[in-house]
Parts: structure tokens; C-alpha cells; sequence
């Protein structure tokens, strides 16, 4: 769950008889919105809403994980398994929503990405393949994948044509990963001794 934590603040500037003043500061608010109350006034309520990106984006590799099942070699001789298997990677980011859905932020996000980096954001990839693993006698083999992935992160600027909880302006942080553009993975394959249960149940 997303705490409620205090915004910077940037007063717009209003037009008076006696030339231009700054807005007075509106008396703070003991409930101050949230970043997701914010973002979902993105395209839905606001005059403009801005994703300044924070920098270039950070590439990482994802967590190695299992995919396929596995292969046990019950026979005397080695063995080499063809290990088919699909693999999803998703997104996260810091508002806990998927940026697949129509949310006003969440295209404003992805033309801002497009625009500064010069290619899609990927809210998920899927990527199938058939991997070989040679298995020695008594032992499992398997196949871990890891995906790229890239994080941006930067700041909302949103307006508003009056005064939203005090303020017609707010800045909202924000910060998503998700899977690199056509990036390769990386598939690893694995080998190891059966335990005794698992001899017992693959081959007994």
C-alpha cells in the first residue's frame, strides 16, 4: 500500500489588478493525496500532465528463475533432454498498477518514453524456446532463464485548472521496470544428483 506522504509543491503564478503576485499558500492538508490519487487526475482532470524522465534508463538482469520442467535420467547412459518451455516477464513500478492499462499516466508515461529513449515500453514479454540439457545417469536437469530489463524513473508535473487539495500544482515521483525491447535472456542449464525421493518417484 502506497503511504501518504507530502509532495513538492510548486504555487503557480495568478494575474491580480496590480500586476502578477504569487498565489497565497493554501492552508496544508491534513490528508495530503497520494501518488496513485495524483496520478489518476492525469488526463482526467488536470490542464497538462508531464512525465519528466530522471536521466537515461538503468539496465539490470532479472532474477533467474525455472522454466520447463524438469528432466530426470533414470537410465544408465547419458542423456539429453530437449526442455520446451514459455516464459512472461512483467513489470513493476511504483504505484503497484499495470501500465498495460488505459490509465491517463500510464500513456503519458509510454509517449514519454518513446519520445526520450527512442523505443516502446514493454509492459510484458513472452518468450518461448526448446533448450537441450545433457543429463548425466542418476542425476535432473533444468534450465533457469533471466530476462533484461531496464528502469526509468522521474517525476509527474501535473496542473490543474483549480485548486486541488490546496495546490494547482503537484509533483508525483515515479518509477517503473519492465522487460528491455528486444533484448535477449539468458537460459543457463543445470544438472545435479536425484535425491532418494526423487528417484523413488520418477524411477521407480
Amino acid at each position: 500500500m502506497i503511504t501518504r506522504t507530502r509532495l513538492t509543491v510548486l504555487l503557480a503564478a495568478m494575474a491580480t489588478a496590480g500586476g502578477m503576485a504569487l498565489a497565497p499558500a493554501a492552508q496544508a492538508d491534513e490528508e495530503p493525496p497520494t501518488i496513485r490519487e495524483l496520478l489518476d487526475k492525469c488526463d482526467n482532470g488536470t490542464d497538462s500532465c508531464v512525465f519528466h524522465p530522471e536521466g537515461p534508463g538503468t539496465d539490470s538482469m532479472g532474477e533467474a528463475h525455472q522454466v520447463g520442467d524438469s528432466a530426470y535420467n533414470c537410465t544408465p547412459d547419458l542423456q539429453r533432454s530437449s526442455i520446451s518451455w514459455a516464459d512472461t516477464t512483467g513489470e513493476s513500478n511504483s504505484v503497484g498498477v499495470s501500465l498495460s492499462a488505459e490509465y491517463g499516466f500510464a500513456e503519458v508515461f509510454k509517449v514519454s518514453i518513446e519520445t526520450s529513449y527512442g523505443h516502446t515500453w514493454e509492459s510484458s514479454h513472452t518468450e518461448t524456446d526448446t533448450t537441450n540439457v545433457d543429463v548425466r545417469p542418476g542425476e535432473v536437469g533444468w534450465v533457469t532463464r533471466e530476462s533484461q530489463m531496464q528502469r526509468v524513473k522521474g517525476t509527474y508535473e501535473l496542473h490543474f485548472p483549480d485548486r486541488f487539495h490546496g495546490h494547482y500544482i503537484w509533483y508525483a515521483p515515479f518509477d517503473a521496470t519492465g522487460p528491455k525491447p528486444d533484448a535477449p535472456s539468458t537460459k543457463t542449464q543445470h544438472t545435479r544428483p536425484m535425491t532418494e525421493q526423487e528417484k523413488a518417484e520418477h524411477c521407480g
